[in-house]
């Protein structure tokens, strides 16, 4: 697996980022049995840069917490039958692997949801990171099932590598 973590911002998160991104990416391919090698990149920015991103890709004026670009089109959610029928689109050339999309994340939105939720700032981006990845998976939650879905995978998810609601950082 590669995935890289840029950032444009000059607000850190007092964890290493990459290490809990990488261990969330990872869980969530084995929740969803991914068969392939997978790359997945993530972007930190802060509000004003998440609000521009939001604005220009969905038409919506104001920041958001995560945005998430899938680059494979799925018949279902996780359903990865079809997907070397567009090895060309899906694959990257040099290294074979499939190139899931990008994530991007405010991290003023992981400081102000961690407040208002009451949470650690650790679960918060996990929770981030988890919730993406299900978008780059095919996944989405714009009907109340498939909400619904979405919010149990998500904690299964965080509840495997140990992240609940009330856990203050620790990482499995």
């Amino acid at each position: 697996m590669t995935f890289y973590v840029e950032s444009e911002t000059d607000r850190t998160l007092p964890f290493d980022v990459e290490e809990v991104a990488g261990k969330v990416i990872v869980e969530a391919l084995d929740y969803e049995n991914c068969p392939y090698e997978v790359s997945v990149n993530v972007l930190l920015t802060d509000n004003e840069g998440i609000h521009e991103l939001n604005k220009q890709h969905r038409g919506i004026d104001r920041p958001t917490d995560v945005l998430s670009f899938p680059n494979v089109d799925y018949e279902n959610p996780a359903d990865f039958s079809m997907i070397e029928d567009n090895i060309e689109d899906y694959f990257d050339p040099e290294n074979g692997e499939l190139c899931l999309g990008d994530i991007v994340i405010s991290v003023d939105k992981v400081y102000e949801q961690s407040e208002e939720y009451g949470h650690s700032l650790i679960r918060e981006y996990a929770f981030l990171v988890a919730h993406s990845m299900l978008h780059l998976l095919g996944y989405d939650h714009m009907e109340p099932m498939e909400a619904e879905m979405m919010e149990r995978k998500q904690e299964e998810i965080l509840d495997r590598l140990g992240i609940t609601r009330d856990e203050q950082g620790a990482v499995k």
